[in-house]
């Protein structure tokens, strides 16, 4: 397999781009394309970030990581907190690895559209200020989400609407810092005007389902619980981003006796669901998406034949973060 064709302005740092919601075969997408074409994977997913969380997040596996170089991953522990600056930093050290060679050597693959967004746009907006998020977190920590979205009507009545996840705790907090340091949100959260294309893959809404619950199903099996228990005796207080990860959340309240097995199973399934539906909604609406219809059955080397079609096509994304 030969490498697509780029254009010739190789001083500006370059990424192919691979999304798509949780559970749509992105990763392993990635790895096959990585192998064949000699390059680097930088892990777009916010929740991959914490070291130990790994059955979960669905991280790549020793072999993986043996067989291709990763960055994005384990960079914090569950009790502290994270900012995508933090994620753009590693993202930088991962253009350097690249060097100078000629072709694009990164492949930047997940389904956390704030990072696709920074690292093919840039972050936009100012860094975040430390009380102002204790702020906006004791709001939602009291209030919950609508809290948070009467807070920011209150203060810009249209910045509501340009928010693709309005349900997204996390960027409801991330708008009113914006909106607390400039009054408005930043240029670059306009939609899709003028933004790269990003290739994203995109399956019929059942087989999405079925590919979630087998998921959830095959984490519980491989020893998800005794992972959450061990990262609970290592970190009895996790920051606010962490403690509300998806299956995370539900396991530690089992283990705290709120919730049987049963039921933190079927709310991992469901809050899974509801984030593939957010994540394919921010596509739709806050990236120049260039969509990849697949099925089921589709094997992954095909998906990564058709991938690369794209890519030949588009070109890579210039990093503008590095």
């Amino acid at each position: 397999m030969t490498l697509p064709r780029q254009s010739s302005n190789e001083a500006m740092a370059k990424a192919w781009i691979l999304a798509g919601a949780t559970a749509s075969g992105k990763s392993a997408v990635a790895q096959i394309l990585a192998e064949k074409l000699g390059c680097a994977i930088i892990s777009a997913d916010a929740m991959s970030v914490y070291k130990g969380m790994d059955i979960g997040t669905a991280k790549p596996g020793e072999a993986e990581r043996a067989r291709v170089k990763y960055f994005g991953l384990d960079l914090t522990t569950p009790d502290q907190s994270f900012s995508t600056g933090l994620w753009l930093a590693d993202v930088s050290r991962a253009a350097a690895a690249a060097g100078p060679e000629p072709g694009c050597r990164l492949i930047a693959a997940g389904g956390t559209g704030l990072y696709i967004n920074a690292v093919t746009r840039g972050l936009g907006g100012r860094a975040a200020d430390p009380a102002a998020r204790s702020r906006w977190h004791a709001l939602f920590e009291s209030g919950g989400v609508a809290a948070l979205r009467a807070a920011i009507t209150a203060r810009a009545p249209s910045a509501l609407d340009r928010l693709a996840d309005p349900d997204n705790p996390r960027r409801l907090i991330r708008a009113l810092e914006h909106i607390d340091a400039s009054g408005a949100l930043p240029a670059s959260w306009s939609g899709p005007l003028g933004a790269p294309p990003v290739t994203v893959l995109r399956l019929p809404r059942a087989h999405l389902h079925d590919r979630i619950r087998r998921r959830v199903a095959d984490m519980f099996r491989q020893g998800f619980v005794e992972e959450v228990r061990a990262l609970c005796r290592q970190f009895p207080h996790w920051s606010p981003t962490a403690s509300k990860a998806i299956g995370y959340a539900e396991v530690r309240a089992m283990l705290d006796g709120a919730m049987t097995l049963d039921a933190a199973l079927e709310r991992t399934v469901t809050r899974t669901r509801q984030l593939a539906k957010r994540q394919e909604t921010w596509f739709r609406h806050q990236s120049n998406a260039v969509w990849i219809d697949i099925t089921d059955n589709d094997p992954p080397a095909q998906v990564a034949d058709l991938v690369l079609q794209k890519w030949r096509e588009h070109g890579p994304a210039e990093l503008v973060c590095v």
